[in-house]
């Protein structure tokens, strides 16, 4: 790096900082029971976590626009909901977001010894098995000494139910508990469905939502064992079915004489749909 860049990088991270900074002292004076803002004083780590969890899939959808203006505003939104916990926390003396900065900053240092340090990593799988290495350590050194360790330890129990199915069957894969291939997977499928099937014979829901549940988490492994990721297949799926629907309910509505689309039945919302995907209009 030249020394151009050098102060024109030095000239940023100022100008982050000092932003950041300012970042933080609005929160502080949101939170302030003095003149603050009622409904922030409000507020707890438990009612602000669903914002935190929207904010994150919001800057997904951003992503998914490719429109930079609206990562940018996303990400501030979902920036903010890290300087909120922060504040919180300092609040009752557990931290102060300077901890959180610092701590990740040593992370990232940690974890990238061949950036920062003297290991050698020739290509991303090689650096991804080191990464999977050193969190697993980092699992067990923080471990209660009184709890087995296991491969399962870290996936998050709050993660939305495909992705985190997809996680925990990768870590039992990686201990060599998996299927050997895509294919393999299928006769459970068709197993899980046949339960499906007779558990419907019955009155007793639990038992349906279970079958229904280990279907779900039998797709998932096959997800899995083609490299697809299921959250991002269903999503796919679902967007597909939002398209065609709406193209169905225009369909209908184009054609004089017709009956509101509410009014049709079953049959003829069947004809539209057929008329939808063979036209290929809405994918």
């Amino acid at each position: 790096m030249n020394h151009v860049s050098d102060a024109l990088h030095q000239k940023l991270r100022d100008s982050a900082a000092t932003a950041f900074a300012a970042l933080v002292d609005v929160m502080a004076r949101l939170r302030n029971p003095d003149g603050g803002c009622p409904w922030d004083l409000e507020q707890s780590f438990a009612t602000i976590a669903p914002y935190t969890i929207e904010e994150a899939y919001e800057v997904a959808d951003a992503i998914a626009s490719g429109d930079r203006g609206a990562l940018r505003e996303e990400l501030g939104d979902l920036l903010l909901q890290v300087v909120y916990h922060a504040r919180m926390a300092e609040e009752e003396g557990a931290f102060h977001v300077a901890d959180v900065v610092e701590g990740i900053t040593a992370k990232m240092i940690r974890r990238h010894p061949h950036v920062f340090g003297e290991a050698q990593v020739a290509t991303a799988a090689e650096q991804t098995a080191a990464w999977d290495a050193m969190k697993a350590a980092e699992r067990t050194a923080k471990a209660a000494p009184a709890v087995s360790p296991s491969a399962l330890d870290g996936v998050a129990s709050a993660l939305p139910a495909l992705m985190r199915a997809q996680k925990v069957q990768a870590r039992a894969a990686r201990v060599g508990f998996d299927w050997p291939d895509a294919a393999a997977v299928l006769p459970k499928i068709a197993e899980e469905l046949a339960e499906t099937r007779d558990a419907m014979a019955s009155d007793d829901v639990t038992h349906q939502m279970e079958e229904v549940g280990d279907l779900l988490f039998a797709v998932v492994n096959l997800a899995r064992k083609l490299d697809i990721d299921a959250e991002t297949a269903l999503k796919a799926a679902t967007d597909k079915f939002d398209r065609r629907f709406r193209a169905m309910e225009q369909l209908a509505d184009s054609r004089p004489d017709s009956p509101a689309f509410a009014d049709l039945d079953l049959d003829a919302m069947e004809a539209l749909w057929q008329a939808v995907k063979k036209a290929g209009a809405a994918g």
